[in-house]
């Protein structure tokens, strides 16, 4: 949506027409992103960010509706105030990637960045739904975070950090996953159930008592941090609480060497036709 102030540039003086073009590729990049490598995280090394990006895009046709739609670009030239009004300045950008900051008149060339649809943070989403008391609004987001994992293991993707801020709601309610700093293979995880203590030491030690490998899993720690808000948890435990289990990540897992490949839909199973009329006679439609 452009304001009046924006829609102003893009009518023609004489005719008073509105350039749909231009007006179309403003409001389209001001529902975008930008996201520049932080050099304190990257320390100089931007494969700290590229990798786990890219891996992400292997699998993107399988996954994209549960992956944020990411740009890459190289070399890129803005201008400061008109893109990024009253968010950025030249010193703020400056601070955080100083080695990709390039200044050219009034102008600011980044020399990599991402640029990604703008979304609400799922967490941002969750706390505004509970606290104007929308259930509906809650139950949807919470059971949009549970599809968008399940479509990323049908796409062999483990997104690692499943935390809600690392989950997105786009305009159109659906939830994305815009994360890729620790993402794994699902084929390269080892899923388990935590072993039993074997003794009251084991029970009350701050260490576990048991080996843990570089990628073993234990799903049924997600709860405790995905889930300490009640009501979430309501939610979470009526769509998925398979999510909890180590069985149901080892058998994603068993059918993805299977060579298995899962159906994944872009839209809620309620509004497939075969569930939204009766099947013909003799259809055999599934």
């Amino acid at each position: 949506v452009l304001t009046s102030e924006e829609r102003a540039k893009y009518l023609d003086p004489q005719t008073g027409e509105l350039d749909w073009v231009g007006a179309s590729q403003h409001a389209y990049e001001k529902s975008r992103e930008a996201k520049i490598e932080d050099d304190r995280k990257k320390k100089e090394n931007s494969a700290a960010v590229k990798a786990p990006t890219e891996a992400a895009k292997k699998e993107l046709k399988l996954a994209e509706e549960s992956l944020t739609d990411t740009s890459n670009f190289v070399s890129h030239m803005l201008a400061l105030q008109a893109d990024f009004p009253n968010a950025l300045t030249d010193a703020e950008l400056k601070q955080v990637a100083p080695s990709l900051v390039e200044e050219d008149g009034d102008q600011v060339i980044v020399r990599h960045l991402y640029i990604e649809r703008r979304m609400t943070p799922l967490n941002i989403w969750l706390t505004d739904a509970e606290a104007t008391g929308d259930k509906e609004k809650l139950e949807h987001g919470v059971r949009e975070y549970g599809n968008a994992i399940k479509d990323l293991v049908a796409a062999n993707i483990f997104p690692g950090d499943m935390l809600y801020k690392n989950f997105g709601v786009t305009r159109q309610g659906r939830v994305v996953f815009y994360d890729y700093d620790e993402i794994e293979y699902i084929s390269d995880c080892n899923f388990r159930t935590i072993p039993a203590p074997r003794n009251e030491e084991d029970e009350m030690a701050s260490e576990p008592w048991y080996h843990v490998a570089k990628n073993d899993v234990f799903p049924e720690q997600f709860s405790v941090f995905l889930l300490g808000n009640p009501r979430v948890r309501e939610c979470f435990m009526k769509y998925h609480a398979d999510l909890l289990t180590a069985d149901y990540w080892q058998q994603r897992k068993d059918r993805i060497k299977e060579g298995q490949v899962e159906d994944v839909f872009p839209y809620p199973q309620e509004i497939r036709f075969v569930n939204q009329a009766p099947a013909l006679p003799g259809s055999s439609i599934a």
